[in-house]
């Protein structure tokens, strides 16, 4: 089982625009004001959070093969005029920095001509890119055979820079030799051929079939998109898109998703990882470590694999808290026989997990999201719960919404993993970074108060 995206294109397109963008500020930051700020570094840091906060409010990366060059033009119009509100709200707070409204225009109107020249040169690139190439495409194939239907496949094969690859159509309705086979043939198709992208006319399928497909897309991590019509689907948090003058709609993804809120949850799991390592970890590592070897033997950390994002497997740290066995892919239960005394003590506390906040400065894991499960749970689980998989479309946390709300520790039921899920996904689904400041809050309460399920 593999959560990798399937399409031949690149996910770092995004993030190299952010880099590239951040870097423009950076590097003009310094050469027009560097005579003006006294604390440049603090200035650039300010207009960094500035920009990434007006970029995700207004979607300013949000930019797709489908995008027109308008839109973008408009988005990066919208973009300066807030960032340049921002870069003046700061001097008159600042009383080591200097106003000058000559230095600020040129700063403005060189970032945003660098930026602007990036951007087109990128997106007019790739589109050139993928007519001579073929490639950086998504596959796709749609249900129904209908005339809307017909319209958006002639689509994908007029606007080549598009790069989508239409593999054929699924229909119960009609024999046509471009439909490839019904609907319950498409899901095995889906995952042989590795199809990224599917349009589902809403005119041919039933709300039963309609609900399993999301479903199906959910669990095995494709895009579903619909061809409107007069079905009523709108529960659904839905976005509209135009391929050209045609319409389609698109489930919306997850918030966690964003580059931008990917950027910022970094940023904070980064800080808040050091200043735990600064000023616990520093102290309570030597401490602990005498005391587990005092106990027993055997190594101080306790290193294992586990499964991250995309199901990618990294090797997960904590405070030996057993002695050394051979069932380490067996949980821990109540009154345990492997746990030491320290051991029961640093697990009744989640001590045992801090050395995990190691793996958050490391990139494998983030500071609150999904716990990462045994590799033999994992198994067992990820093909028998539905939305099981979507927990590794983000990194696995120290600590959860599942665990703050009374599911952590052994799973002795399957109705048990059933409600980790439910938490696991509504968290994926409504992330905030409030949610996350809670979770951490209701974390840091429940090792002073104790936990029933923490042995």
């Amino acid at each position: 089982m593999t959560l990798f995206k399937t399409g031949r294109y690149s996910k770092y397109i995004r993030p190299i625009s952010i880099l590239i963008d951040l870097m423009v500020i950076a590097i003009l930051s310094f050469f027009v004001f560097r005579e003006l700020v006294t604390d440049l570094w603090l200035f650039i840091f300010y207009q960094y959070l500035g920009w990434i906060l007006i970029a995700f409010s207004i979607k300013f990366y949000d930019i797709y093969r489908f995008t027109t060059p308008i839109a973008i033009a408009s988005k990066i119009f919208r973009q300066g005029v807030l960032f340049l509100l921002i870069i003046i709200a700061f001097f008159p707070f600042s009383r080591r920095a200097t106003f000058n409204e000559s230095s600020i225009a040129i700063f403005i109107f060189s970032s945003l001509i660098l930026i602007t020249i990036f951007k087109f040169s990128l997106f007019f690139y790739l589109k050139k890119y993928r007519i001579i190439t073929g490639s950086n495409y998504r596959s796709a194939v749609i249900i129904g055979f209908t005339p809307e239907a017909i319209r958006l496949k002639d689509l994908f094969e007029t606007r080549k820079d598009y790069g989508y690859r239409f593999l054929g159509y699924f229909s119960d309705k009609k024999e046509n030799q471009e439909i490839i086979g019904k609907l319950d043939d498409l899901k095995p198709f889906v995952i042989e051929n590795f199809v990224d992208e599917i349009y589902c006319s809403l005119h041919e399928v039933s709300n039963k079939y309609l609900k399993d497909l999301i479903d199906f897309a959910y669990e095995n991590n494709k895009i579903i998109k619909f061809i409107p019509d007069t079905k009523e689907i709108f529960s659904k948090n839905l976005r509209i898109d135009y391929y050209d003058f045609f319409p389609v709609l698109s489930l919306k993804q997850t918030i966690l998703n964003e580059p931008a809120i990917k950027l910022l949850k970094r940023f904070f799991d980064v800080l808040f990882s050091l200043i735990v390592i600064i000023f616990i970890l520093s102290w309570l590592c030597p401490l602990l470590a005498i005391l587990i070897k005092i106990e027993s033997k055997g190594p101080v950390f306790f290193r294992q694999g586990r499964p991250g994002i995309d199901e990618n497997e990294f090797i997960c740290y904590k405070f030996r808290s057993m002695k050394i066995n051979k069932t380490t892919e067996k949980e821990a239960s109540k009154d345990d026989p492997r746990v030491t005394a320290i051991g029961k003590f640093m697990r009744k506390t989640s001590i045992d997990e801090l050395p995990q906040f190691v793996n958050v400065l490391l990139g494998d894991m983030s500071v609150v999201g999904p716990r990462p499960h045994l590799w033999s749970q994992n198994k067992e689980y990820g093909k028998k719960l539905k939305k099981y998989i979507l927990r590794h479309s983000v990194k696995p946390g120290i600590t959860g919404l599942a665990q703050v709300s009374g599911f952590r520790g052994e799973i002795t039921t399957e109705r048990d993993m059933i409600n980790r899920i439910k938490f696991d996904v509504f968290y994926i689904e409504n992330w905030s970074l409030f949610l996350d400041l809670k979770i951490i809050f209701q974390t840091v309460i429940n090792i002073f108060k104790g936990d029933k399920k923490a042995y």
